[in-house]
């Protein structure tokens, strides 16, 4: 039965057949499909309805219709609110995933296709609408001799997060033209991301890279951070550091000296970078995501196609 529909019926209803309660329905659906100014224009039919109800039957003085016109009247008046509410709270959520995207998208900056060498792609997922801003991190900066990257993720999220990685950032791309070797430049940000405030709470997983443009030895340095997979002539590497470091900011100054490991990186391979968003990733049915070890239905040079990481450089 509709709710215009209700003064009608209950007119011509016996006098102890009251239906004019039901006329709360109106503002409370017009709620969820419209804005406060439509809730209370129909708010206000609703207790005009209402009122014409009593007047039909017994007159507007009765101790019943007063106290039906009385609530219907409080309840539309809650309805309008809470819909101003929820539409304010709207507002202000469409505003701040639209700072959260510009803020991730200005940290996040998408490299060039071809560096040096390297053909390179990367793709950045949130899991949730309301959790863009992460403190993942990704850049790829030209040395000397090679190219040099770094793949991270910030503890926590949010503004924080985002302060933290974008610091971390700023230094490694001006100490990968300032500093000679990979283990120097690890020291660097160690000297960066180190807080003196909650020691041990604040910290970065970082994969550092050092890739030569005419040799085929890789150096890498991983703080904590989840390993990369090489992918050579159809088969894939999980590159576990030989001598893994902490997490960048967990250690004391001065920071431990870093060692490199290297490995091979010849024309033609992939090597896959990714954070832990892909390893804690899960289906609908709450499975975990594939090993990332597994190896893709066939080998591709296009690095493009590596679609089911959170960040990714090939």
């Amino acid at each position: 039965m509709g709710a215009g529909r209700v003064p009608v019926v209950d007119i011509h209803s016996l006098p102890d057949v009251h239906l004019g309660p039901l006329l709360v329905i109106a503002p409370a659906l017009t709620a969820s499909l419209a804005g406060p100014r439509l809730t209370a224009l129909v708010g206000a039919l609703a207790v005009a309805a209402q009122m014409l109800i009593a007047v039909f039957h017994g007159g507007l003085t009765t101790p019943n219709h007063l106290s039906q016109i009385t609530a219907l009247t409080l309840l539309s008046a809650l309805v309008v609110f809470v819909c101003h509410v929820r539409e304010r709270r709207s507002r202000e959520l469409t505003r701040a995933r639209s700072v959260a995207e510009t803020a991730q998208l200005v940290l996040l900056r998408p490299p060039r296709r071809r560096t040096g060498p390297l053909r390179v792609a990367w793709l950045y997922l949130a899991a949730e609408d309301e959790t863009r801003i992460r403190g993942d991190l990704f850049a790829i900066a030209r040395s000397d001799r090679g190219t040099r990257v770094i793949i991270g993720d910030v503890r926590g999220k949010g503004l924080a997060a985002i302060g933290e990685a974008s610091m971390v950032l700023g230094a490694f791309r001006e100490g990968a033209h300032r500093f000679d070797s990979l283990p120097e430049l690890a020291a660097g940000l160690e000297d960066v991301a180190d807080t003196e405030h909650d020691p041990g709470e604040h910290f970065i997983t970082a994969l550092l890279l050092d890739i030569p443009d005419h040799d085929t030895q890789v150096e890498m340095i991983n703080c904590g951070h989840p390993p990369p997979l090489l992918l050579h002539d159809g088969q894939v590497t999980v590159l576990h550091a030989r001598r893994p470091v902490p997490p960048l900011g967990m250690c004391e100054l001065p920071a431990p000296s870093h060692r490199a490991d290297p490995f091979t990186f010849e024309d033609g391979d992939t090597l896959l970078l990714y954070t832990d968003g892909v390893t804690e990733a899960r289906s609908p049915q709450g499975a975990f995501y594939p090993s990332p070890s597994a190896p893709p239905p066939r080998p591709r040079p296009d690095p493009r196609p590596c679609s089911a990481t959170s960040t990714a450089t090939c």
